[in-house]
């Protein structure tokens, strides 16, 4: 994150990630936050299929326009409010063709 985030709020980021990478995690996927200095934190989600670890993304974790705290694909598109609701969309979109 630039300098003008509190600490409070980055805090508050990896928090949520890492309730995010618990409900990924409970499903077999593979997780880890990413917080590296100078970047927004993020949570690598990779799918755990033999062969199909290119089914992965980083997702986000901030505010929206009104406030609520939501994760985020890297485009910009918000994927829910709660960690568990976010764990079954990235899940169900980044899964391999074929399976459940």
């Amino acid at each position: 994150m630039n300098a003008s985030v509190s600490p409070a709020r980055y805090s508050e980021c990896i928090t949520r990630l890492e309730a995010l990478a618990a409900e990924i995690a409970a499903r077999g996927w593979t997780t880890r936050v990413d917080a590296t200095r100078g970047r927004p934190p993020s949570l690598l989600a990779q799918n755990p299929e033999p062969g199909a670890a290119a089914l992965s993304e980083h997702i986000y974790a901030h505010p929206g326009s009104d406030g609520t705290w939501m994760y985020w694909w890297p485009w910009t598109d918000p994927i829910a409010s709660t960690a568990a609701d976010a764990a079954a969309i990235v899940v169900r979109v980044l899964r391999a063709v074929g399976t459940s």
